[in-house]
């Protein structure tokens, strides 16, 4: 391998490690939500739902809260979630995953998706929740059409449970009666059905939507392999835009907010997406809506609508649009059947596959599959690592034979480099000829590399976002695959009486556990195997490299740092046989003994 591709490989990893560093010590700082002030908002033809955020000065908005936190609200309780629905606005609004606590201690809370403006206990989190209603048009007056603040009464249903909806009303006194019948199955599906009788003696215009809005800036991995933010589908086109990136949308001109409006024919969907959790805005099948992304910045609310076309109900007549909402985990199983039995169009890229999606996704379900037969998703890990090791053998067999032969040239390169001298031109003639003396190119030994790299960062992808890691144990002291192993060479992993600092933590850096201590000498081991660098600095920096690695990625998830320990053993145990295959059986500790020779030599010298 000539100079050049050492530099080319070398500064690729350095740019790797940079990263690696920055986003570990330096993430993205979260902005303190600002007070909220009125938003301004225009009807036309093409009516917007205004802020769903309560207005005015600190004590309205304290009002305001009060309010929502004494509403009357109505249970939701399935297998899977439990929350209420506050009367006051008909919101969506408290929701907690039963499958899913916040940490491993047994009376650990639920995992929180929604919640409420107002109220203590309830409202842990920022206000986060999906409210629905109708925008007059054609001249109708605001105040005849419900809005945030309008109290429901219970039609239908005491309690909102799968095959158990509930039907809300409200009747504007005016000629207009709405309703909003809302069901839930046994995962995560909402389905709201508004509709309007018009008993009236005039034609009205108006029209239905929905919104999903979080107030203030929400805690993200801040990691750029992850995406957060708005994730939504408009007649097949996928966009993600981050959180950080809602403020600097194009203004609107009716709203005065920035705002990304797309008109969607058919089918679409709009929502925000965290690591694990989803909420998500889908119109039934085939409906034309207009899918929003907006941030309003005095409010400090990121906002999702799904608006629906302006609809003219006749006296005597009425009408109704259905819309979907998922609110939940983002489980693979539950979103794909959502796709085909429900018609949510391309709903399984919701979860975040990546540029690489055309090998994460099927990684990901061999990875469900694995794990369905083992029934430990540590296993499974392990499993896959060494199907896809296996797969990709034929092209790893070409850098493991070139490297081979490599590592047998190190001594006469040695002797050149010494020969040549400061003489470049020299060296590099010397190596040319060395190279065809040999039969060797060194290019044969990078290219597959090069080529596996898609493959290993497609992995990586699938481990790092699957929400079966959540909290899913391995052994021992491996109880939660999604967290950083919880042991500590501070207190010789358990031995001595003192607690570690916590992930997050300035020291957490130096608390390494058993599986990053494993990492770094399973890399150290593999590393011992390629040919090392002519030039000193870079023998340097790749002796560093494992420990650096070692500090770096511990405290990373543990499924992570499982996958890259297998990796290496699997790599290293195939790269040791093929160089024993090839006469060049590889003394790893040959430097190390060396070493000792040397220093035991050096009394007898003086």
């Amino acid at each position: 391998m000539d100079d050049q591709n050492k530099n080319l490989i070398l500064a690729t990893v350095l740019s790797f490690l940079v990263i690696l560093i920055w986003y570990t010590l330096f993430p993205p700082p979260t902005p303190e939500p600002e007070p909220q002030v009125p938003a301004e908002t225009a009807q036309s033809e093409t009516p917007a739902p205004a802020t769903t955020g309560e207005t005015g000065t600190s004590p309205e908005i304290d009002a305001a809260a009060a309010e929502i936190a004494a509403a009357p609200r109505v249970a939701i309780d399935t297998p899977r979630l439990s929350g209420s629905i506050s009367l006051l606005g008909g919101r969506i609004d408290d929701l907690l995953l039963k499958d899913y606590k916040t940490t491993l201690d047994k009376d650990a809370p639920n995992v929180r998706l929604l919640a409420p403006v107002g109220g203590s206990e309830i409202n842990a989190a920022k206000p986060y929740y999906a409210v629905y209603g109708w925008v007059p048009a054609g001249g109708l007056d605001p105040a005849l059409v419900p809005n945030a603040k309008t109290l429901w009464q219970v039609d239908e249903g005491a309690m909102l449970a799968p095959g158990q909806p509930i039907t809300l009303f409200w009747d504007n006194g005016a000629g207009l009666v709405f309703k909003r019948r809302i069901a839930v199955d046994a995962n995560y599906l909402f389905t709201i059905t508004q509709s309007v009788e018009n008993r009236g003696g005039e034609a009205v215009r108006l029209a239905p939507y929905g919104i999903v809005a979080r107030h203030g800036l929400p805690k993200t991995q801040s990691i750029y392999v992850l995406h957060e933010g708005v994730v939504r589908k408009s007649d097949g086109e996928l966009q993600e835009i981050d959180y950080d990136d809602l403020p600097d949308l194009d203004i609107d001109a009716r709203e005065r907010t920035p705002a990304d409006p797309i008109a969607v024919a058919e089918n679409g969907w709009i929502g925000f997406t965290d690591k694990y959790w989803m909420t998500t805005l889908a119109p039934a099948p085939g409906q034309a809506f207009t899918s929003v992304a907006k941030y309003v910045p005095g409010a400090d609310i990121y906002q999702t609508e799904a608006r629906l076309p302006v609809m003219e109900v006749a006296p005597g007549a009425s009408a109704d649009a259905t819309t979907m909402l998922f609110a939940g985990a983002k489980e693979w199983e539950a979103i794909k059947h959502y796709q085909d039995d429900t018609g949510i169009q391309g709903f399984v890229d919701s979860i975040d596959w990546g540029w690489f999606f055309f090998l994460t996704k099927p990684m990901f379900q061999l990875l469900h599959w694995l794990h369905g037969a083992i029934g430990n998703m540590g296993w499974a890990i392990i499993a896959l690592t060494v199907i896809i090791k296996l797969i990709v053998f034929p092209l790893a067999r070409k850098s493991y034979v070139s490297m081979a032969k490599m590592k047998e040239l190190q001594p006469e390169m040695e002797a050149l480099k010494e020969a040549a001298g400061d003489d470049r031109q020299k060296m590099q003639k010397g190596m040319m000829e060395l190279y065809k003396k040999n039969k060797v190119n060194p290019a044969s030994g990078c290219l597959p590399i090069l080529l596996q790299i898609p493959i290993f960062f497609s992995l990586y992808k699938v481990i790092y976002v699957t929400i079966e890691l959540y909290h899913a144990p391995w052994f021992g002291w491996i109880r939660d695959l999604s967290a950083p192993d919880p042991s500590s060479i501070l207190n010789l992993f358990g031995l001595l009486p003192w607690a570690t600092p916590e992930p997050g933590s300035l020291f957490f850096i130096f608390s390494l556990g058993i599986l990053p201590i494993l990492l770094g000498v399973s890399m150290w081991f593999q590393q011992k195997l390629n040919p090392a660098p002519t030039d000193p600095t870079q023998q340097m920096i790749f002796a560093w490299m494992p420990w650096i690695f070692m500090f770096m990625l511990g405290g990373f998830a543990s499924g992570l740092v499982l996958y890259w320990i297998a990796n290496n053993i699997i790599t290293f145990v195939q790269q040791y046989s093929i160089m024993s295959m090839h006469g060049k059986r590889p003394d790893l500790f040959g430097n190390i003994r060396e070493g000792f020779k040397r220093r035991a030599r050096e009394p007898e010298k003086k």
